[in-house]
């Protein structure tokens, strides 16, 4: 029996004979099921307004199983969303206690341990159950915010790369405090050189790296302390080539831990968005690790193994699609590292937010065009992410 059908009238396992509407010139070969809300969803955006089916065709197990992959995705979803609150939540609790910490040392009481320990076991405990809704929250950060987004970013970086490597947890967790810990010297430098948007002076460079000295002196002052955690944060800017500070160590004086920092202490800096700049896109920040690795500055084989860690398309990064939609990546397949798992959510044909798709990109014909940040298009990732929590 053949019935003319509104498009929006049609589920999958409907079998279509032909093409009665439509606004656009797309030509249907032969007569097809539709097996799945995707088929649907590009049969809608080819401007596809009738269609003629046969009824007596109609696949109720296709429908089911459709309709199972929908409500499979729909609890991954809101599972996926119900970790991003927490993840925020978590970030959030990181940068009070930051605030608490400079406020001890500006008025020279003792630094309370607890409250970092604390914070930094939750942090590695996150990531080693679902790391993916913390890697997308991280992205969220206000300009204004830096140093105190910053301390957490590279500590959970730290924690996710040394898990990576195969580094023990309880390591791990001495270095996720001194990734915490690193820059906590910045709250001795002046604000003028701080955030001062143009290049420093020679004058104000060396005051600029005396921060690390600070920190290294609060560190020690801090009762408790590992002397892992106290080493690793004050090496986060020496070099193999023997040009950083404050030492000025090279080669093997540098020990892998440290090593490891400055790689994850570089990326953030490079990725983040301050108040006087914007940051760079996840791909152009591996493309200058990797230089920095090749010129000697920083160990090359250790970028190499980040950059895997973090996949081509790191989780939380912004990427543009061949179909000219952003998506967020919310996934990585390690069968497939360039084709993640991404959740699309803005077409820029109509410069609009749409209604988000969750896309395995390694099982369909849509692939990334680009990487790219949310300020190319005039979006902020904080809109982004209530968008996508709302959708759910």
């Amino acid at each position: 029996m053949f019935i003319e059908q509104d498009i929006t009238e049609i589920t999958a396992g409907t079998y279509i004979e032909k093409i009665t509407l439509q606004t656009g010139s797309f030509k249907l070969t032969k007569a097809e099921w539709v097996k799945n809300d995707v088929v649907l969803n590009k049969l809608i955006e080819l401007g596809i307004k009738r269609v003629l089916v046969d009824a007596s065709k109609f696949d109720a197990k296709m429908a089911a199983d459709a309709a199972a992959l929908k409500a499979n995705m729909y609890g991954r979803k809101q599972a996926f969303n119900v970790k991003m609150v927490q993840a925020k939540a978590l970030i959030s609790t990181s940068k009070d206690v930051q605030r608490k910490l400079f406020t001890h040392i500006e008025e020279g009481t003792e630094i309370d341990l607890c409250s970092v320990k604390t914070l930094t076991s939750e942090l590695i405990d996150t990531l080693f159950t679902d790391s993916d809704a913390l890697m997308c929250a991280i992205n969220i950060r206000q300009k204004d915010e830096y140093l105190l987004e910053h301390s957490f970013a590279v500590s959970m970086l730290m924690a996710l790369f040394c898990r990576h490597l195969g580094i023990e947890k309880s390591i791990i967790r001495e270095l996720a405090i001194g990734a915490f810990l690193h820059d906590i010297g910045k709250i001795r430098t002046p604000d003028e050189i701080l955030n001062k948007p143009g290049k420093l002076t020679a004058d104000e460079f060396d005051i600029m790296k005396l921060h690390v000295n600070h920190s290294i002196d609060i560190i020690k002052s801090i009762p408790g302390i590992s002397k892992l955690s106290l080493d690793v944060a004050g090496l986060h800017h020496e070099k193999l080539d023997g040009e950083g500070y404050p030492y000025g160590l090279a080669g093997q004086q540098i020990s892998r831990y440290g090593r490891i920092l400055t790689i994850c202490d570089i990326y953030d800096a490079l990725t983040a968005n301050r108040c006087y700049k914007a940051g760079s896109t996840q791909l152009k920040a591996f493309g200058i690790l990797r230089n920095l690795g090749q010129a000697g500055q920083i160990d090359l084989s250790l970028v190499n193994a980040f950059i895997k860690c973090m996949g081509v398309y790191p989780v939380g990064s912004l990427v543009k699609l061949n179909s000219n939609r952003l998506a967020i990546v919310e996934g990585y397949n390690h069968a497939d590292p360039i084709r993640p798992k991404v959740n699309s959510f803005y077409s820029l044909d109509k410069r609009d937010f749409e209604h988000a798709n969750q896309i395995d990109l390694s099982m369909g014909d849509d692939e990334i065009a680009q990487s790219v940040r949310a300020d190319d298009f005039n979006l902020d990732m904080e809109e982004i992410m209530r968008f996508l929590v709302s959708e759910a």
